[in-house]
């Protein structure tokens, strides 16, 4: 059997017991047709980057399903006729991850990992802001003549004077 992981997003108005409802509801479609659903996270109530179905705000929540290719199908039909249902992604893996995904990891553990500031800039060498100064100061072209000739002063400038 094929190993997937699952994350669907629910309506912000419902509640966290109606949500489970669902888990629960997806989870016998799964098992009545020969599969197995291992680890379920419920990431909680999200914001939304855009809006979803006049939604800004949905519950997330996470699910390792092993099934074959037929269960899939079912519960996502099923996902794509309910209305509490307003997105859901399913990805084949080669394995189901041990232990909490980095959703759910708190912030300290994450960190330890190393962020953006810890990284290895490769053969480019650390970062330098003091070679700008080697440069000397920058010419914004000749203003005491250039291409268009010497400067005028104002009142003998053709027209007349201001």
């Amino acid at each position: 059997m094929a190993l997937y992981e699952h994350v669907f997003l629910a309506r912000q108005d419902l509640s966290q017991q109606q949500v489970d409802a669902l888990v629960e509801q997806y989870k016998g479609v799964i098992t009545a047709n020969g599969g197995s659903v291992g680890r379920i996270e419920n990431w909680g109530l999200k914001s939304l980057t855009y809006r979803v179905k006049k939604n800004r705000k949905a519950y997330y929540t996470l699910m390792d399903i092993t099934c074959p290719p037929a269960a899939l199908n079912e519960m996502e039909r099923q996902m794509g006729l309910s209305e509490d249902v307003l997105r859901f992604l399913t990805i084949k893996v080669e394995a189901h991850e041990e232990g909490p995904s980095a959703m759910m990891q708190k912030r300290e553990e994450r960190s330890e990992r190393g962020g953006f500031g810890d990284r290895d800039r490769g053969d480019r060498g650390p970062r330098s802001f003091g070679d700008r100064a080697d440069r000397g100061p920058r010419s914004f072209g000749d203003r005491d003549g250039g291409d268009r000739g010497p400067r005028r002063p104002r009142e003998t400038v053709e027209g007349g004077a201001e």
